[in-house]
């Protein structure tokens, strides 16, 4: 028998639906309205969807933070490929 991560009460699941759950899908705990995901299918375990919203959320903005540090001056970048192209005559066979 599995157990609501957030309130730690029982959950009560049919055998059949059981049989047919798959790693992700959405469940309701009944006793406190949580909306859990199924995080483990033997033993079953469910882990409450809003921990799985604030772990993308932080991917994301570790993401945006990321691109942010990496940001460069294209412009900057492509006078110094171009300034090192004719020091080799722009040979581009070689």
């Amino acid at each position: 028998m599995a157990t609501c991560p957030e309130c730690d009460a029982e959950l009560e699941i049919d055998d059949d639906d059981v049989e047919e759950m798959e790693i992700g899908d959405p469940w309701d705990c009944e006793a406190c309205g949580s909306r859990l995901r199924v995080a483990n299918l033997d033993p079953l375990e469910f882990e409450s969807e809003d921990d799985d919203e604030e772990e993308e959320g932080d991917e994301e903005s570790k993401g945006k933070e990321g691109e942010e540090e990496d940001d460069f001056d294209d412009d900057d970048e492509f006078e110094d490929d171009d300034s090192e192209d004719s020091d080799d005559g722009g040979n581009w066979d070689e």
